[in-house]
């Protein structure tokens, strides 16, 4: 068994006697001048919304309170005019005690962070995370749900460990931290803003950091292109499949091929954007004097169907846009093989391996997300991988092109083609030598 961990003084500080003396965590300002008076004084939470970049305007935004405890964020977000949902994943007294005394409209859902989906309670201007994060024990998953939500700024407020050099991130497997059995992660300020970035924030700043917590301010779009020369983007495909569907269950990573005369980019310079919502690349590396690449994940919250993909760099402007398919199901009604050829010398019907095996096949019925990824091309038992998948021709085809396996011997076998649950009819391909 490992040792415990060492009782440094921002893990032993604990609020719990002063709080439930208190009766409420936050304090609230009544009508008329009365003030409930909790563990955290109207001074200290004006101060700290203070330096959050939130409008003191916020008629026709909505705004999502994650983790409201008493309200206090949540009843500030109606006094400056937004339509507020105030999430929590018990129902407080004092929250209903609070909401009645101000007559409040706020919404107030009690829901479990891993819960919350565009799906169930729509998408918001502003997202507030505060003092949440560290109670979950799947923080990077919570981080990615609460980026989904969010179509502009996300406030992220958590205890912050006074730990490391490197991004680190503590764990506590019962209460370590605090005497509390529901703390299980302390991240340092470093790991903090690399958590939101990698679930899809575009851009991350620290607004502040107290003795034991930070807050970041967290953007879902990246700032005006300065550039005018736009970037030129040669192609996107999914990482993993090298196709052009994505799905939102998935772990996904974009790539993008483009071009730019700069000497010299790193991550910090290329700015990528799915449907206006940008995604901090993982990755950017340079092939030749011109040729680029720049890796990123899929941004989180998209609606299923077709998403425009563009970039820009820090010096030049956004590029043209290229379509992505988001949770569009590989579906037609009908599939038909029309023809086979050697992808070479377009021998009908046959393929020579002394030409490198490849196949060319045209196909009616494909639908335009098809793609080298969810088209599959079965000979002799096996599946071959398909290395191409043409746009639609003017006879309603698509060119489908094969490198068939180094295994398969010579001799005559049926082709099926499937996409789906569709499966297209059988045409006979011989292979010889």
């Amino acid at each position: 068994m490992s040792s415990p961990i060492k009782a440094a003084p921002y893990r032993k500080w604990d609020q719990s006697p002063q709080l439930y003396q208190k009766g409420w965590y936050h304090s609230i300002a009544l009508p008329g001048g009365n003030v409930i008076e909790g563990l955290l004084s109207l001074e200290t939470l004006r101060g700290r919304l203070a330096r959050m970049p939130i409008p003191e305007d916020l008629r026709g935004k909505r705004v999502l309170d994650i983790g409201a405890w008493d309200g206090w964020f949540s009843f500030e977000m109606e006094k400056r005019g937004a339509e507020v949902v105030a999430v929590d994943c018990v129902e407080l007294d004092t929250f209903r005690e609070a909401h009645r005394l101000l007559d409040s409209k706020v919404q107030y859902l009690e829901m479990d962070v891993l819960e919350l989906t565009p799906a169930t309670v729509g998408r918001f201007d502003i997202v507030l995370f505060l003092g949440v994060l560290y109670h979950l024990k799947h923080p990077m998953l919570a981080l990615e749900r609460v980026c989904a939500l969010a179509t502009d700024l996300t406030i992220v407020e958590s205890f912050a460990a006074d730990v490391g050099e490197y991004p680190l991130l503590e764990f506590y497997e019962t209460d370590e931290l605090r005497s509390q059995l529901d703390n299980w992660f302390g991240p340092n300020l470093d790991a903090l803003a690399a958590m939101c970035r990698s679930v899809g924030f575009a851009r991350v700043e620290t607004i502040y950091t107290d003795a034991d917590r930070a807050a970041l301010a967290c953007y879902r779009r990246w700032p005006a292109a300065a550039g005018q020369i736009p970037a030129v983007l040669n192609g996107v495909q999914n990482n993993r499949t090298h196709g052009m569907n994505f799905y939102s269950t998935r772990d996904e990573y974009v790539t993008c091929w483009f071009e730019s005369p700069e000497a010299a980019l790193t991550r910090l310079d290329v700015f990528p954007e799915v449907s206006g919502f940008g995604s901090m690349p993982i990755d950017v590396r340079r092939f030749d004097e011109l040729q680029w690449m720049a890796s990123f994940a899929l941004p989180p919250g998209l609606d299923p169907g077709w998403h425009e993909v563009r970039l820009r760099t820090r010096e030049l402007g956004w590029s043209g846009t290229h379509r992505i398919a988001v949770d569009i199901p590989a579906h037609t009604d009908r599939l038909e093989l029309c023809g086979i050829y050697d992808g070479i010398s377009w021998d009908q019907g046959v393929v020579k391996k002394a030409n490198g095996g490849f196949a060319s096949m045209w196909l009616r019925g494909l639908p335009e997300n098809a793609d080298r990824a969810n088209v599959r091309v079965y000979a002799g038992g096996m599946r071959h991988p398909v290395i191409f998948v043409s746009p639609l021709n003017a006879e309603g085809e698509r060119q489908v092109n094969v490198k068939l396996r180094e295994e398969i011997g010579d001799g005559q076998y049926p082709v099926q083609v499937l996409f789906g649950p569709a499966v297209s009819n059988e045409l006979a391909l011989r292979i010889i030598p």
